[in-house]
């Protein structure tokens, strides 16, 4: 499965006079096929690329994939 990256819905307003939201969403666009391919039993795997900060989680663990594959039902 190819990569892709995040979306941040920043279009979302998160402060007023009184307060600023710390909770922030991302979205991800999966294609029909990427959503096929893990239904297949592809791999999965979740990263962070930042000059600041690098992370991944290779693979995401089986029951965080199924979950995630479930949500497509």
């Amino acid at each position: 499965m190819s990569g892709f990256f995040a979306i941040a819905d920043e279009d979302l307003d998160r402060e007023n006079e009184e307060k600023t939201s710390a909770v922030h969403f991302l979205r991800f666009e999966l294609t029909s096929p990427m959503i096929a391919a893990l239904r297949g039993g592809a791999g999965l795997s979740v990263g962070i690329d930042h000059e600041c900060y690098q992370h991944a989680l290779q693979p995401v663990r089986d029951a965080s994939r199924a979950s995630l594959v479930a949500d497509f039902s």
